[in-house]
């Protein structure tokens, strides 16, 4: 899948970023990508996307100094300059692009207002599916990133093909530095889309069995509405590693693996079974949104490792596994041939009809919108009538 993403504001620029950085170290050439934002800083910390891939808007307005979380004011400058993002877009050749993605941070200003104008216009100009991938903040980073969020989120997914979220509240970790944290977090949130943007494409073990190519994961995104995505790992164990503990043990290991070897012929060694289980992990493990995965439509399976590893009545199991447990019946699925020493498995549960976060994140919004209404109302001067000003 060759996906174009477009990273609006800091944190969306920073995760860019790093899937462009990915995209090199693996030599796929199956991502392209810029950076759009308000502040001249954010863009010049970048390290991977050319200097020419990164698009400063909104000088006259802000001088390069970000909107200050302000999302109304990221909304206009967006659309003031909305020309001049889509011809960066064009300038970078979309002609064999499957989606477009955008990244960003749903409780700042600038990506939190531009994406969804972003998105309305992409979709008016391109054939190809416009989706978003979300970073929604805890509520312990203040009541204004949680209202920014949610109307960003409100907006968004009316206007986006299918809109991923990520949440991070359900990822966060007691006494860990703030750099530390959200370095993690891009690094799960990279991990996860990597695997599943990346399903299809012919890479140095082939192409897979059962392949999940870009029209199945558009056709699962296809009912738009929010999307959580499930991801789970277990290592393989390669014969050579097993040779070289042989060695290394002596002859106590060599008796050892002769008990294995023996175990292995009478047991089997069920793939099948590992499968199921690390599908399993992935749905019901810490996904990208919290959420009830019952209320799914739509679904995909995709299992990325060692051909050898890739069980083809293990992921048919696993797909009805995922069939019996969400609302829908639709669950597309398959295997992606990598030379790694893991087996990963992604779930992706689209258009999910009930997630709690969300419902306290739109609460908690109300809640702000309604006290700021009542401070308003309340506001009084220290300087009452009764003194003349100079001039009205």
């Amino acid at each position: 899948m060759r996906v174009f993403f477009i990273g609006f504001g800091q944190a969306g620029g920073k995760i860019v970023d790093m899937f462009i950085d990915q995209d090199r170290k693996l030599g796929t050439n199956s991502f392209r990508g810029i950076a759009v934002n308000t502040a001249r800083t954010d863009l010049m910390g970048l390290k991977n996307i050319e200097l020419r891939d990164r698009i400063l808007i909104g000088q006259t307005m802000v001088k390069g100094h970000g909107v200050g979380t302000d999302n109304v004011t990221g909304a206009r400058v967006t659309a003031d300059e909305i020309d001049s993002i889509i011809s960066a877009i064009d300038s970078r050749g979309t002609h064999d692009v499957d989606a477009f993605v955008i990244v960003a941070g749903l409780g700042g200003g600038t990506g939190s207002g531009g994406s969804p104008v972003l998105a309305r216009h992409l979709k008016r100009i391109y054939r190809e599916p416009v989706y978003a991938l979300g970073i929604i903040p805890a509520p312990e980073e203040g009541r204004l990133y949680s209202y920014n969020a949610a109307r960003s989120l409100t907006t968004l997914v009316n206007e986006a093909d299918n809109t991923f979220i990520f949440d991070n509240s359900a990822w966060k970790n007691e006494g860990e530095s703030v750099k530390t944290a959200f370095q993690r977090l891009n690094n799960e949130v990279v991990r996860r889309f990597g695997v599943l943007f990346r399903a299809g494409e012919v890479g140095r073990m082939g192409v897979g069995e059962m392949v999940v190519d870009s029209s199945e994961i558009i056709n699962t995104l296809r009912g738009g509405g929010i999307t959580s995505v499930g991801y789970a790992i277990s290592e393989v164990q390669s014969k050579a590693t097993k040779e070289r503990k042989g060695l290394l043990g002596g002859l106590k290991d060599k008796f050892a693996a002769k008990r294995e070897a023996n175990e292995e012929v009478l047991l089997g060694e069920d793939r099948s079974a590992k499968i199921v289980a690390l599908v399993r992990r992935a749905m019901l493990g810490r996904l990208t949104l919290p959420c009830d995965y019952s209320t799914a439509e739509r679904a995909l399976v995709l299992l990325a490792g060692p051909p050898d590893e890739m069980d083809r009545k293990g992921v048919e199991k696993a797909k009805s596994w995922v069939e019996e447990n969400i609302a829908g019946v639709e669950v597309r699925g398959g295997d992606y041939p990598v030379n790694s020493e893991y087996v990963a498995a992604v779930v992706m549960l689209a258009t999910v009809g009930n997630a709690p976060r969300i419902k306290e994140l739109l609460d908690i919004a109300k809640e702000t919108k309604e006290d700021v209404i009542k401070s308003k109302e309340k506001k009084t001067s220290m300087f009452e009538e009764g003194i003349d000003p100079l001039f009205e």
